[in-house]
């Protein structure tokens, strides 16, 4: 066979990363990348395929608390020669060569999956590219984005979604292989890039920004490990009357006419569950706020918030001359002044 000279690898510059990139910043690089470079997407692209291939290595040790701690012993500049101590492999004590140089390792290292040697040496094979014999990987996990109004947080709903996901491979049943070659499905990968259709159930009481994890129903894993889960984040489309007030709140403006705000009156008022009866006290002001007490939204752990009714006083546009007439009156009779408490500010 062919000796294969290989090059060490900066996991962090794979991935397109820096050295303090927290887990979540690497995990979103991988996905972008594995994406990207995925051979369902690239069918016949060599180049995207060694391309994830090198990806999916950076991830593996990167992902991985333990592995990081141990390739971070390096140092970011392990490439420059004495400065890298590289760990002994296996029965023969200090491998003794520099990092600095390319190495030729040849059939005895047994490499068939495209990985550098280093990620070998360092971490054993017990991963590659291929989901062989011994490779165990959890499932990847998938965030997805869902938008429903305010009647449906505030009782809940049923809603089907569509989300890109891995799948084990039907072909070779994850392993890679299809009669001792490579598989043509999924080309070796052990799962392949599908739409999933799923039906979640978006429990009552649930706010803008809410973070629904269904498990089990992201990526699938590999060598019988767990499938990864679903991070549904949901948002709440504004609604045209009401507007959340807190966290289980809600708000909504009533017009009243002048002799409803004087005189008091009972009026219909809208809210989440249908219309009630409420009843205006008589001298509402303009800006007051009334409250329908459990009105609001439905909360997680039972029992409903409140609902505010605002009054916006509205005149008239057009008075009939017995409308103006009655109005005329009123200013004659009335010794009510509006100002009144302005006169010590008064020019």
């Amino acid at each position: 066979m062919t000796a294969m000279a290989v090059q060490f690898k900066d996991y962090y510059e794979v991935l397109g990363t820096s050295k303090t990139a927290t887990e979540d910043e690497i995990r979103k690089a991988y996905r972008k990348l594995a994406r990207k470079h995925h051979p369902d997407v690239n069918p016949g692209d060599k180049s995207a395929e060694d391309k994830f291939k090198e990806v999916s290595e950076a991830y593996e040790v990167l992902s991985d608390p333990e592995k990081r701690k141990r390739y971070d012993q390096f140092g970011s500049d392990w490439k420059a020669g004495p400065d890298f101590t590289p760990p002994p492999r296996s029965g023969n004590g200090n491998t003794g060569f520099d990092p600095g140089m390319d190495y030729d390792f040849g059939a005895a290292q047994g490499s068939t999956s495209g990985f550098s040697d280093f990620f070998e040496n360092l971490f054993g094979r017990s991963r590659g590219a291929r989901a062989g014999a011994g490779f165990r990987m959890r499932g990847n996990d998938v965030e997805a984005e869902i938008t429903i109004n305010l009647e449906e947080a505030h009782r809940g709903i049923k809603r089907s979604i569509g989300f890109e996901a891995t799948e084990i491979c039907p072909t070779c049943g994850g392993t890679g292989a299809k009669d001792e070659k490579t598989c043509p499905t999924c080309h070796g990968n052990g799962v392949i890039l599908r739409q999933k259709n799923l039906e979640v159930t978006i429990p009552a009481g649930v706010r803008h920004g809410s973070v629904i994890r269904l498990a089990g129903q992201g990526e699938a894993g590999l060598g019988g490990a767990p499938a990864g889960d679903l991070f549904l984040h949901v948002r709440i489309r504004p609604h045209q009357r009401f507007e959340i007030s807190g966290d289980d709140d809600i708000e909504v403006e009533i017009p009243l006419a002048p002799w409803e705000a004087a005189l008091g009156a009972k009026i219909s008022v809208p809210t989440l569950d249908g219309t009630v009866e409420m009843k205006i006290p008589a001298g509402t002001q303009g800006g007051k706020r009334l409250r329908l007490r459990g009105r609001g939204l439905s909360k997680r752990g039972g029992g409903k918030g409140d609902e505010y009714v605002r009054v916006k006083i509205v005149i008239p546009p057009e008075l009939s001359e017995a409308q103006k007439q009655l109005f005329e009156r009123l200013a004659a009779e009335s010794k009510f002044d509006p100002r009144k408490s302005m006169d010590g500010h008064r020019p």
